[in-house]
């Protein structure tokens, strides 16, 4: 499928869960998408957090693959 159109779908999923990311004081940003795994920033009250990487995974990884089943993984970076 076409990179540009993977990463609009990315996006628009990270979109779908900002505000309840956000609502905590913190935010997500895209980086990158190699190979079928996406690169995200965690900024705001998310870096530091302990919960970050519970919701790297359980949130934000789980969102992206449930709207985009090409992705592999979602890492922070």
């Amino acid at each position: 499928m076409d990179e540009l159109v993977i990463k609009k779908r990315v996006q628009a999923a990270l979109d779908d869960i900002r505000p309840q990311i956000q609502g905590d004081g913190g935010d997500v940003e895209l980086v990158a998408i190699e190979e079928n795994v996406v690169k995200v920033r965690l900024v705001g009250h998310c870096v530091g957090c302990p919960m970050a990487q519970l919701t790297l995974k359980n949130g934000i990884e789980a969102h992206i693959k449930a709207c985009v089943p090409e992705i592999q993984r979602v890492d922070a970076v």
